[in-house]
């Protein structure tokens, strides 16, 4: 450890070694460095966060146990904005400042800081600042992921390919993949040569189109994106030979991931993470999600927040970011509903293992006169809403096959009508980027409606 607790400070080249050591000693070498990440988090945040301070007042002085903190959330945290960041210099109104500005997009907040914005599974808007240990402790456990994924025959076809990464990204606004990679085309650097953005808002014919002429030798993005490119690449209109795809950011199933790796002759590995815990998790051959435990707490609870048996299916999950200290993601509830492996993985690998039983990200699927029916990617529609001002909660329903109903909350200081002119417009001009002049946008009166779960599902297709 540093002297003041702070593992995600040291250099790329330590954090990577460690990420081997760790894996390489086992589950105890992971545990011990889990309890004293978790200790110096605890300790950091009572230091420095008004907020922490007062919720874990009370608290014994070393904790490395997270269940005895209390459970945080989204809502609690954004309502105590400037008392929850551990950087006094870091308020609200300035934050959201720069996430309301799409020309800084990728810009350092206070010279220090990656702002990112999302909406995640309850449709409200997140403002989540990210530290650079944070990014750098993401970057190893990836890097270590990816050396693990291709082995030494995979690694040399993607250097022969120059490593060209291929990112399917939600552009225009403040999401956390797409202010990385605008980060790193500001600040330059050998990544920047290599990795290129492909927006999901983009026409299906034209992003196949730029795909064959990129010619990626890693596709990483959002799995909905991904299952209507394997579709392109089956009809043969898309032509490449990725060495890995990464799917992101929606569930799959197995036959998903079998079916893509048909379909480009690749090696599939998806990753289960979040904006609040980006290293959370990275696929393995097996189909499970091993939790990067020497860096992140996972616990899968009941409704009560009481633990939930491995081999059962929990209500929700509470993740602690052992990484990013500017904003302390502690025992927050993550929303999903995950499972523990009971039994070690076939794959050999020392981590926890978990499912995650969420909801496929389904495409919206419109007819045409031309016969072939147009798929919009999920994300390409609910990342408008993100990038609109004075939104608060949305929801898209598919009403018919060429009709889409938008149940808004509007922030109470927003202009009602100005705002659903923007969000009307910017459907508008996503349906008619993609030839469907003909889909009609209605407004509801009713408010965003909540699944039994609780949860907000954002984008619902048409069910007959």
């Amino acid at each position: 450890m540093t002297p003041e607790g702070n593992d995600s400070a040291r250099s790329a080249g330590w954090l990577g070694r460690d990420v081997r050591r760790a894996r390489k000693q086992g589950e105890t070498a992971l545990a011990r460095r889990r309890r004293d990440r978790l200790a110096a988090m605890v300790t950091h945040a009572r230091a420095t966060s008004p907020y922490y301070r007062e919720l874990y007042a009370g608290l014994p002085e070393r904790i490395e146990d997270a269940s005895l903190l209390p459970v945080t959330d989204k809502n609690r945290l954004m309502e105590r904005f400037d008392d929850w960041v551990s950087d006094s210099r870091a308020g609200l109104d300035q934050v959201r400042a720069l996430a309301d500005d799409p020309g800084r997009i990728g810009e350092r907040f206070l010279g220090s800081y990656m702002v990112a914005t999302t909406s995640g599974t309850s449709g409200r808007r997140g403002l989540f600042l990210l530290d650079d240990g944070y990014l750098n402790v993401a970057a190893a456990l990836n890097t270590r992921a990816l050396t693990e994924y291709l082995g030494p025959t995979g690694l040399a076809r993607a250097t022969m390919r120059g490593w060209r990464y291929a990112q399917l990204v939600a552009t225009g606004g403040h999401y956390a993949s797409f202010s990385s990679y605008s980060r790193l085309m500001r600040e330059g650097g050998w990544r920047a040569k290599v990795l290129r953005a492909f927006s999901v808002h983009t026409p299906l014919p034209q992003l196949v189109d730029r795909l064959n002429s990129y010619r990626p030798a890693v596709v990483i993005g959002y799995a909905s994106t991904v299952m209507l490119l394997a579709a392109e690449q089956e009809a043969g209109r898309l032509r490449i030979d990725p060495v890995l795809i990464q799917p992101a950011g929606e569930t799959m199933t197995q036959a998903d991931t079998d079916r893509i790796a048909r379909a480009f002759g690749s090696t599939v590995r998806t990753f289960y993470g979040a904006t609040e815990c980006v290293h959370l998790s990275h696929g393995c051959s097996e189909g499970w999600y091993h939790v990067n435990s020497d860096w992140a707490v996972v616990e899968p609870v009941d409704a009560d927040y009481r633990p939930t048996p491995p081999g059962e299916y929990s209500h929700t999950v509470l993740v602690s970011n052992l990484a990013n200290r500017v904003q302390p993601f502690l025992r927050y509830d993550l929303g999903d509903s995950v499972m523990l492996r009971p039994d070690p993985c076939p794959c050999g690998s020392p981590l926890p293992a978990l499912r995650v039983q969420g909801r496929a990200g389904d495409a919206l699927t419109f007819p045409t006169a031309h016969g072939a029916p147009v798929r919009l990617s999920p994300l390409a529609v609910s990342t408008l809403f993100d990038r609109t001002r004075g939104v608060e909660l949305f929801q898209v329903e598919q009403a018919g096959p060429k009709a889409l109903r938008v149940r808004l909350r509007v922030a109470a200081e927003a202009d009602q009508d100005r705002v659903w002119q923007d969000v009307q417009q910017e459907l508008s001009r996503l349906l008619a980027d993609n030839a469907l002049d003909d889909v009609t946008v209605e407004r509801s009166d009713q408010a965003p409606q909540q699944s039994p779960g609780g949860k907000y599902r954002t984008v619902i297709p048409y069910a007959p």
